[in-house]
């Protein structure tokens, strides 16, 4: 019975310091603006999450340690750190549980958050849990809805009729994201295109400093590189071509040197201008293709195809380069959501443009010659255009005045003579399109918008916010096909504002993205309900200086948040221009699966779970038949059975354990495989580090703890004062699984010796407390340490201490290594020979032959080559 009371046990240890922690307040951030100032600021967020039914699973805390083990790390340094945790807990997902459990969406997402945050704790993270924000909290989307207002205020949100995608099973519009094969990838659920009056919001208005303003920050270079591309920043000409028979349309190229050899142009299904200019003998093809076409999402129709598709509208332009004739076609591949809706095609220099003269026996013809062609018969380069198009630049051929130009050159003069010719105008344009900001669901934040009865729009007036959700008495779409919110009564629908003006509440509401889009700036203030955040505060905590979430987020979050925060710069409510200084991507965690094999891997494929598999290592196995499986390492998945609990790692090792695994797994940004064995690993390095401090037999302090200085043992201390600079060092580098081998060594160092200070024992305890700080406090508390360990200052290296004065060469006989010598770092080659001659292991390899050379590289080599 005594052993069970003095032994390592996580189970009784950590919820005893999490309700001491809870009790205390013990990572609460001070909000008092001149109690802040006295110290250096450090503000560390993690991505917030979703709620979703399932809870969290083992990918989950690994960036939650991190940042974790940062911001304790941090307090230690001496600065205020602010680390909190909320909810992004609107969208789709809560809404079909309602529908399926017939219960409102905000009981289920209270439900789903409780859970997560019972978890949460139970890891034992040190987050401010009195500034914990919930998106759907009328208190905090009252100001999500305010900054709404503000983006009206500015002209960047507006009404337009634009094509979407609906999903009728839903009653809602998708992402294009959303879709595959016109079908809803989550659910099976058919998709069609539908024209629908949407809010928008004008995020290209600010792509120039979208762009620019990614110089200065610390990102990973493929997230940088995915916002460039994203944005889609090019500079070019808009180029004005004449209907041969009445009319105009204007495209938009980047490479107006190529113009010579523009041999058709194409329009977008959706151009204004295709039913205008069709002939008759063609009228009904080019119907008929049109509706098809607004059938697909742009994603499907941006999607590199072998077999084009497109539709001759009977027309010919006037090419203004050279007054050819080109015909005018119309095809899917050309989105009207890009550039003018109209490109001027150039085969010979254009790979889908290629592809669709092949397919439809258009002219080819080369206007850039590749260095080392002749230009002859279309060869450039080697290279036949008529075969494969030639996309790089060279020099301009069969392009009258730009001919033996190079690319560069051709482009300027040819937009100049476009200018003096008033045919067309030098352009900048960018690939961000406005974002579409409105869905047709219940479970988001409601516009403070009022439709008038004379047909226009109002605001309403930020006293009056937030607009909260009505009751309705289902969450599904109404017959008539309005969203849910029209399900709401007159009492709600029907508005009279202040002046006497009279409308109707808009129905639609807010995507997702509103409320993650701002939520960093409510945890510097959450309980202010005057102000969204109070602006000193603001000024004292942003940037962000360390963000942490998944790649995933890499484009869309990131874009709007800065999109966001930018607004709110110009419009004096924030004083960075960019909110997260520093990002950080945690690599993903993957798990084993077993699946039948010939039924594939992923969707659609059969497979088990763990339990019901004998794995072996001649492979795996289905203990119920022996039928032998396929094993592989796949994304979890509830699917695939192969989602691994936090709460189960727990309950076996503890947290402790969990948070140095999920960190000593690997670097943090790379993508590894769990491996629940591994757990039992660090597990066994804290047992270690408890019978070090521990007498498992009696519960006393070991019998090896002295009252000796630190310093009485030089091996020890110096080994304790280059894990402390160490740990440090890798730990602010994010470098954590270094920091864990680290303290793995010292501990080694401690376990071996035959005595150790109480102090050593205490300043380690500390070293170890941001990584597993439930141990860490127990340690610290039968220490005789005062207050709790994670208020305690990080300790202090000694710079002398961790400077290495001997050096361990490995000793070589004829190229093998032979033993080993220990000596100083200052030692001479003749110093170095000596002490290996001496070494017995070394002497019998030499075995009484003539030494005929020493090869000796100080600090590397000490070889000794023998004669016959």
């Amino acid at each position: 019975m005594s052993e069970i009371k003095v032994r390592y046990e996580p189970s009784v240890i950590e919820p005893k310091w999490q309700a001491a922690w809870e009790k205390t307040e013990a990572f609460k951030t001070p909000t008092d603006l001149a109690e802040l100032k006295k110290k250096p600021k450090f503000y560390v967020l993690d991505m917030f999450p979703y709620p979703s039914g399932a809870g969290l699973h083992i990918g989950h805390p690994e960036g939650y340690t991190a940042t974790d083990v940062v911001a304790r790390i941090k307090r230690a340094l001496g600065f205020n750190v602010l680390h909190p945790m909320g909810w992004d807990a609107f969208g789709l997902p809560a809404e079909r549980s309602a529908v399926r459990e017939g219960i409102h969406p905000a009981v289920i997402t209270k439900r789903n958050v409780d859970n997560f945050r019972r978890q949460l704790k139970r890891i034992g993270f040190s987050y401010d849990w009195s500034r914990e924000v919930d998106t759907t909290d009328p208190g905090y989307y009252r100001w999500t809805q305010w900054i709404f207002l503000k983006l009206h205020e500015k002209g960047l949100a507006y009404m337009a009729e634009v094509p979407v995608n609906w999903c009728p099973a839903l009653g809602t519009v998708l992402a294009n994201e959303e879709v595959k094969d016109g079908k809803y990838v989550e659910t099976g659920d058919a998709v069609e295109r539908r024209s629908m009056k949407q809010w928008m919001l004008k995020i290209p208005v600010y792509a120039e400093r979208l762009l620019q303003d990614l110089e200065g920050l610390d990102w990973p270079a493929g997230v940088v590189e995915m916002q460039r591309n994203w944005i889609g920043k090019s500079e070019g000409a808009e180029v004005k071509f004449k209907v041969e028979n009445g009319g105009e349309f204007v495209v938009y190229t980047t490479r107006p040197d190529t113009l010579f050899g523009a041999t058709y142009c194409v329009l977008a299904p959706e151009h204004e201008l295709v039913a205008k200019i069709t002939t008759a003998a063609q009228k009904s093809a080019v119907e008929t293709y049109v509706n098809a076409a607004k059938q697909k999402t742009d994603l499907a129709r941006k999607a590199d195809v072998k077999e084009k598709t497109g539709v001759f509208t009977g027309a010919f332009a006037i090419n203004p380069a050279n007054g050819a004739k080109v015909p005018v076609w119309v095809a899917d591949y050309v989105l009207i959501s890009y550039g003018t809706g109209a490109i001027m095609a150039v085969p010979a220099h254009d790979e889908r443009d290629h592809a669709f003269a092949k397919q439809f026996s258009l002219p080819i013809i080369e206007v850039v010659k590749a260095p080392g062609g002749d230009g002859v018969g279309g060869k450039t380069g080697g290279k036949d255009v008529q075969a494969e198009a030639f996309v790089a630049e060279g020099t301009a051929v069969n392009s009258g005045m730009l001919d033996g130009l190079g690319t560069e050159p051709a482009k300027q003069k040819m937009i100049t003579w476009l200018q003096e010719q008033k045919l067309g105008t030098r352009r900048v344009q960018y690939a961000l399109r406005d974002w579409l900001f409105s869905r047709q669901r219940y479970w988001g934040e409601p516009f403070p918008i009022v439709h008038l009865e004379d047909g226009t729009i109002a605001t309403i007036p930020e006293a009056q916010l937030p607009v909260t959700l009505p009751h309705v008495d289902e969450f599904k779409p109404t017959a008539d096909g309005n969203p849910p919110l029209g399900r709401a009564g007159d009492q709600w629908l029907m508005v009279e504002l202040p002046d006497g003006r009279k409308g109707v509440r808009e129905i639609n509401t807010m995507p997702q993205w509103a409320g993650s889009c701002w939520y960093y700036l409510r945890y510097i203030d959450p309980k202010n309900d005057k102000a969204a955040w109070s602006k000193e505060l603001e000024q004292y905590w942003m940037p962000v200086d360390l963000y942490v979430g998944g790649v995933e987020h890499a484009v869309l979050h990131l874009l709007y948040a800065r999109f966001w925060h930018k607004v709110l710069f110009d419009c004096g409510y924030v004083s960075t221009k960019e909110p997260f200084q520093k990002l950080f991507n945690q690599g993903m965690i993957l798990a084993h699966s077993y699946s039948v094999p010939g039924s594939g891997v992923g969707d659609g494929a059969k497979y088990y779970a763990p339990s019901e598999v004998d794995d072996r290592e001649d492979g795996a196995f289905l203990k119920a038949t022996g039928e032998k499986l396929n094993k592989q390492i796949e994304k979890m998945s509830k699917s695939r059975f192969n989602v691994v609990s936090p709460d189960d790692v727990i309950e076996e090792h503890g947290a402790d354990s969990l948070r140095l695994f999920e960190l000593f797994m690997g670097p943090l940004e790379q993508v590894k495989p769990w491996q629940t064995n591994g757990v039992a690993g660090v597990a066994r390095f804290l047992e270690r580090v408890w019978r070090v401090c521990v007498n498992e037999e009696t519960g006393a302090l070991s019998a090896k703890l002295t009252d000796a200085p630190e310093n009485s043992d030089p091996a020890v201390q110096k080994a304790l004062h280059k894990c402390i600079a160490a740990v440090e060092r890798d730990t602010v580098a994010l470098r954590f699984n270094t920091a864990i081998s680290h303290m793995m060594t010292f501990v080694n160092e401690a376990t071996s010796a035959k005595t150790l200070s109480k102090e050593v024992a205490k300043t380690f305890v500390k070293v170890l407390a941001p990584y597993a700080p439930h141990i860490a406090e127990e340690l610290w508390e039968r220490l005789g340490g005062s207050g709790l360990v994670c208020h305690q200052t990080w300790p202090k290296f000694d710079p002398a201490l961790i400077v290495e004065n001997m050096h361990t060469y490995g000793v070589q006989v004829m190229g093998k290594l032979r033993g080993e010598i220990t000596v100083p770092i200052t030692a001479t080659e003749a110093e170095v020979r000596e002490a290996a001659m001496a070494n017995e292991k070394v002497k019998n390899a030499i075995g009484g032959k003539k030494v005929t050379r020493f090869v000796f590289k100080h600090l590397k080599i000490a070889n000794f080559v023998l004669g016959e």
